[in-house]
């Protein structure tokens, strides 16, 4: 016996969290694109040497890119024409990983995003040309996920544990910046 109704799993997991996260974005004044954000994302794209880097926040409306960078979207050898899209400010929630990561409330790191079915349809893979990702969540004091800070890459990439150690230092760094939002507030 077979149905007609049959519906594939959605591409990201349930957000209990998000009314919870929704109240503390707002309090903490989250919801804008910030250069202090942007300044972290490049600087995070530096460090792993990595053509974009993010600091996402899930609101309402998705995914918000509060910092982005997207200083090296060429590689070389490859002209600019043959260079995918970036990425804006805003994303859906089914595009991308980091849902995953505020789903988790752990790291991620996909070496080859192709190689774990579970994430190689994702849309970003094909319209972006998103190979690699390393991402971690932004948990406040209050012990809620707020979002990510995550990098990407249109090349395969062996992070190792150097990579997961890293990541998941500057997410604890940031972390600890947004919380003293509360205490010296902007």
């Amino acid at each position: 016996m077979t149905s007609d109704n049959f519906e594939p799993p959605p591409l990201t997991p349930p957000d209990p969290e998000a009314p919870q996260r929704l109240h503390r974005l707002r309090a903490l004044g989250l919801g804008r694109p910030e250069r202090e954000f942007d300044d972290f994302a490049r600087n995070l794209a530096d460090v792993t040497d990595m053509p974009w880097a993010m600091v996402n926040f899930l609101d309402e409306n998705g995914q918000f890119f509060a910092g982005l960078y997207t200083g090296r979207t060429t590689q070389p050898g490859v002209s600019a024409a043959a260079t995918p899209l970036e990425p804006g400010r805003r994303m859906s929630r089914d595009q991308g990983f980091c849902p995953h990561v505020v789903h988790r409330r752990r790291a991620l790191v996909l070496d080859d995003v192709c190689s774990y079915p579970r994430f190689a349809g994702n849309p970003v893979v094909d319209q972006l040309g998103i190979r690699t990702y390393m991402g971690a969540p932004l948990i406040d004091h209050t012990g809620t996920t707020l979002g990510t800070i995550c990098v990407v890459g249109t090349e395969s990439r062996t992070w190792g544990q150097q990579g997961l150690t890293t990541i998941k230092t500057w997410a604890a760094e940031l972390s600890a910046r947004i919380s003293q939002r509360e205490h010296h507030p902007r």
